[in-house]
């Protein structure tokens, strides 16, 4: 029984639309899965219709909010949301404008470097979603300036990169305290990017609320999951994980339910859920 908690659809920056990443993880073995996209829950309703035709699937709503501090990025997923609440979904509704505004700003960037791309593009490839840097990057790669995804970031719009732009965005205790002011569980996603930066930003984020920690992460070696669990236990955090797929073509990139999740730490976090009060059911 696989289990994927951090997954991406159209509603922000992944290729597959809500349904078709429902079909594609049903058929990958996964039976516990998490949409998570950024600063979106704009794909759950049509994520959990496809969910109900594929028995034995439980689909859990789920949220990945950026958040950025002086050295680097920080992302906070949260589970078992009340993701319908009207001041949450505002202040979603505000992030992504935020986005629009820097995929624009990042777009001229890149032209002021000789790297010309079209802004109706990218909101093309964003398909309606939050916009993202990476349909900047698919346009860059289809105008021929990058042979890949991965090179784009690489080269132009990872953090610190000459076309790199900052936005508005929540601070990470801020991320944590939005997640649990809607009944959910917030934990820390990928924290070994950038090491040591969120293992020192831990302790103020387990006192804001933090719950959980991604210990099973694409690419994430035997010691560094060992190291990340001893973290978990130290804090008492939950260890979870998931593919972070967005179906891009990174070279990084993994199916849905190819990175080895435990299932108890499915069965963790619904147990959580359910002592805090969270509606656990499928909608």
């Amino acid at each position: 029984m696989q289990v994927d908690l951090h997954l991406h659809t159209t509603a922000s920056d992944g290729v597959l639309s809500p349904a078709e990443l429902v079909e594609l993880a049903a058929r990958q073995g996964v039976r516990v899965m998490a949409i998570t996209d950024h600063d979106s829950t704009e794909g759950l309703a049509e994520g959990f219709a496809a969910a109900r035709r594929h028995a034995g699937l439980r689909l859990i709503p789920g949220v990945e909010l950026n958040t950025e501090v002086p050295d680097g990025e920080i992302h906070i997923l949260g589970y078992f949301l009340r993701y319908r609440a009207p001041a949450f979904q505002e202040t979603l509704v505000s992030l992504r404008a935020s986005r629009l505004a820097r995929g624009r700003r990042m777009v001229e960037k890149l032209a002021s470097q000789g790297v010309r791309i079209s802004w109706e593009r990218v909101l093309e490839l964003s398909k309606g979603g939050a916009v993202g840097r990476p349909h900047v990057a698919q346009a860059m790669v289809e105008g021929g300036h990058v042979a890949s995804v991965q090179e784009a970031f690489d080269r132009y719009i990872a953090f610190g990169g000459p076309a790199y732009v900052e936005r508005a965005r929540l601070s990470p205790t801020e991320a944590v305290g939005l997640v649990v002011s809607v009944g959910g569980i917030p934990a820390l996603a990928h924290p070994h990017e950038g090491p040591g930066l969120a293992e020192r930003l831990l302790p103020e984020l387990v006192v804001a609320g933090l719950a959980g920690m991604e210990v099973y992460y694409k690419g994430y070696a035997p010691d560094v999951q060992a190291h990340l669990l001893g973290l978990c236990r130290r804090h008492g955090l939950l260890p979870l994980g998931g593919s972070d797929y967005h179906g891009l073509g990174r070279s990084d990139e993994v199916l849905p339910g190819a990175v080895d999740v435990p299932l108890a730490a499915a069965e963790r976090l619904l147990l959580l859920a359910k002592e805090r009060g969270a509606d656990v059911e499928v909608p």
